[in-house]
């Protein structure tokens, strides 16, 4: 499937190559320095074909992965790989940069000769790699037998992500809700779409080989299950999502997601992405971004801008920024505001107002006056929408947690005796108001 995979830094030098097939050669390692890396214009598409040989590529600060492949493959597979890739590597060392690609290339081509097989993907388990990969090298010269037969077995066995022999004094999970809500309005208010994308992120320190249960207010299940009256629904506010679509880590068993709509899995020891979603409907919208722009003349701009929270008073809103685009040829900006602080920053065309916390059911306002000068430019500014970047500490598709039960037949401990903790956090993806 892939030919072979090249990892550069910024000025083009290959740090890492690996090929795995005989008609990918050395020329594919520069065309794509010359044709991506040192291009004039920037390239934006994430694949490029040259040559009648397609270059995926996957940028992470100042490294380039590229896998490199002559044959019609499967792009979403290849994606998903270098993805993953990322994901071992920086399990292993931590940030990907240069200098740590450098202190540990021996490390990178021992995970490479494990994870792809003749360019075909294999095991790439963070946690069943570090069973017999480790920073020090692969340690296989002082395993007894029985060690030896236990890595066999979970690399080659039904469940690849968690080995056996697992023990914790205290058995604690971790769940997560992360959220991205993004929305694009009018100026008049009118929604013109929005959508939420969501990240289950579970980390378990589970003992022995445990079977977790975990449930969500999805729509199909509430209404399979016949609950959920107007009772309860004045209650929680909305007693239902409907998911669009969902993709589940490996360890989900999805016949029974299928058949009863329950999530059920034996969970990987440590921190992994359980599932993630995306909802367009009967979102909550944390904020609501209300802008006023008033032309005075051809050297003047008016610009009033009100934001008002639209969750529960008890809730707080945290790392509030709200970017105001201003004309190109703007001279000088005076500001007021009620509340936090707002600069107008030259480099950037945008007045930008940071406000610390914010209380639900409120409201803040900001006024500017924009000074231009004179051009001779007789088109009209184009008016960039008002951007807007937050956190609140709830999931704004409504998604809530119904239960997270845990079953170990083999040891002794029960449900009730695991410590879990819940926490949704909602954050602004590309949150766009028109002006």
């Amino acid at each position: 499937m892939i030919g072979g995979l090249f990892i550069y830094n910024h000025k083009g030098e290959v740090l890492i190559s690996r090929v795995y097939r005989d008609d990918i050669g050395r020329n594919a390692v520069d065309a794509f320095r010359v044709n991506v890396i040192h291009a004039r214009q920037q390239v934006r598409s994430p694949v490029t074909n040259i040559a009648r040989t397609s270059f995926f590529h996957v940028k992470r600060s100042n490294i380039w992965l590229a896998a490199v492949t002559k044959q019609n493959v499967n792009a979403a597979m290849v994606f998903e790989f270098l993805y993953k890739m990322c994901d071992v590597m920086t399990a292993y060392f931590g940030k990907i940069s240069e200098e740590n690609i450098k202190n540990n290339f021996v490390l990178i081509y021992e995970l490479l000769d494990e994870i792809l097989d003749f360019g075909y993907p294999q095991n790439s388990e963070t946690g069943a790699l570090k069973t017999f990969i480790t920073q020090q090298g692969i340690k296989s010269q002082h395993q007894t037998k029985e060690e030896q037969s236990q890595i066999t077995s979970q690399v080659t066995g039904q469940i690849g992500w968690r080995r056996e022999g697992i023990k914790y004094r205290r058995n604690e999970l971790f769940l997560d809700v992360l959220e991205s809500v993004n929305l694009l309005m009018s100026p008049q208010g009118q929604v013109l779409s929005a959508h939420v994308s969501g990240r289950v992120v579970m980390k378990s320190y589970l003992s022995g080989m445990p079977e977790c249960k975990f449930g969500m207010n999805d729509k199909i299940v509430i209404e399979k299950q016949g609950k959920g009256t107007a009772d309860e629904t004045g209650k929680t506010g909305k007693q239902s999502i409907a998911i669009d679509d969902c993709t589940f880590h490996q360890c989900v068993r999805l016949s029974k997601f299928d058949s009863e709509r329950s999530i059920s899995f034996i969970p990987p020891d440590g921190e992994y992405e359980l599932m993630r979603y995306r909802t367009t409907k009967d979102i909550i919208l944390p904020f609501r971004v209300i802008p006023l722009v008033r032309e005075v003349g051809r050297t003047k701009l008016e610009v009033k801008v009100v934001i008002k929270s639209n969750f529960k008073p008890s809730l707080l809103a945290q790392k509030i920024e709200v970017r105001i685009p201003t004309p190109l040829n703007t001279s000088g900006v005076q500001v007021i505001c009620m509340k936090g602080k707002a600069k107008y920053k030259a480099s950037e065309n945008a007045i930008v107002w940071k406000i610390k916390r914010m209380a639900g059911m409120k409201e803040s306002q900001i006024s500017a006056e924009i000074e231009l000068l004179p051009t001779n430019d007789k088109k009209k500014w184009a008016r960039p929408p008002i951007s807007m970047n937050f956190e609140v500490p709830f999931a704004p598709s409504g998604l809530k947690v119904r239960y997270l039960k845990v079953f170990e037949p083999k040891l002794n401990y029960s449900d009730h005796d695991v410590i879990k903790w819940v926490r949704y956090i909602g954050r602004s993806g590309i949150y766009e108001t028109r002006c």
